[in-house]
């Protein structure tokens, strides 16, 4: 019998190496990552730094100019791998004159394997569209929630999200990232969603991709991410960082009046009477992107195998 505890843990993404030019230079350069399946990876980064490169190159619609990856144990593209990948960008192709109806009949045409006609139902009937409405006539908000059914009616086991819900309102995109996180956990749907919204990734993600210039700064559990870092407030009045930090890695020190506020990566206790707290996850990502000379860093389970097996 299969001793399930030891059995290790399986792989969406993993990148080893990776890198993609552009005529104008790297968009991704020397990228590293793993990505466990069955989490909710909120892929972080400001516009141009590589995040819809990097989803376009896990749906295989393009190849990488160095290094590899790999999608759920294969090559992306291949067509073992095609069928169990959803892919949604920004733009959320539809075609405007198919009705909701005809839309979702022809998902179920080209998955006939692995197509849930109620799983497309239930989130086009929670949104209250009507079947016979024309795709055309819907509005933003309504779209995303046809094209979110188009990709779960597929039953994907990796689901790649390029900033679907970045031109709709607050509400809606709260209503829509509700129905998106319900699936995927009836599912156990592994989810990467680029978003530059960062308030709201804190309670709907458990995985984190920090990509900047290209490479990846952080990656790994949330929780390991924010418990790996502390925020500092305190008096500080002479030129430069305070002695105390020379021992610790410091992301990120900014000074109001007499006040200081750093982000620091501790190693051990900091000396000092300084208030401590461990930061936000807007408060730690900000903090990297505003240093990007700040080592990255990689929790256990994101490091790719192979770099593990050499360690």
């Amino acid at each position: 019998m299969t001793d399930l505890t030891r059995r290790p843990e399986r792989t969406a993404l993993e990148a080893a190496g990776l890198g993609v030019k552009h005529r104008r230079g790297w968009a991704l350069r020397d990228c590293s990552f793993r990505l466990p399946v069955g989490r909710v990876c909120a892929l972080v980064g400001p516009n141009g730094a590589g995040k819809s490169t990097l989803l376009s190159l896990a749906a295989g619609l393009r190849r990488p100019t160095a290094g590899t990856l790999t999608v759920l144990g294969g090559r992306p593209g291949e067509k073992r791998v095609r069928p169990r990948i959803a892919y949604l960008s920004q733009h959320k192709p539809l075609y405007p004159r198919f009705t909701i109806a005809d839309t979702l009949r022809m998902g179920r045409e080209l998955n006939p394997e692995r197509w849930d006609q109620s799983a497309a139902e239930r989130l086009v009937h929670a949104g209250r569209l009507a079947p016979d409405a024309r795709v055309g006539d819907l509005s933003a908000g309504q779209r995303t929630r046809v094209a979110l059914a188009l990709a779960f009616g597929k039953t994907p086991e990796l689901l790649l999200l390029d900033e679907p819900m970045s031109d709709l309102d607050p509400l809606v995109r709260h209503e829509l990232t509700a129905a998106l996180m319900t699936e995927a956990a009836e599912r156990a749907t592994t989810v990467v969603m680029a978003s530059h919204v960062l308030a709201e990734l804190d309670c709907v993600c458990d995985y984190l991709l920090l990509v900047a210039d290209g490479r990846i700064r952080l990656a790994g559990e949330v929780e390991e991410l924010l418990a790996a870092h502390t925020l500092l407030i305190g008096r500080h009045e002479q030129p430069g960082p305070p002695r105390e930090f020379a021992r610790h890695t410091v992301v990120e020190s900014r000074t109001t009046g007499r006040q200081l506020t750093a982000l620091l990566r501790p190693d051990g206790p900091v000396a000092g009477a300084w208030q401590t707290a461990e930061p936000s996850l807007e408060e730690l990502l900000l903090a990297h992107l505003r240093a990007p000379d700040a080592p990255p860093l990689l929790t256990p389970s994101a490091e790719p195998r192979t770099a593990r097996a050499a360690a």
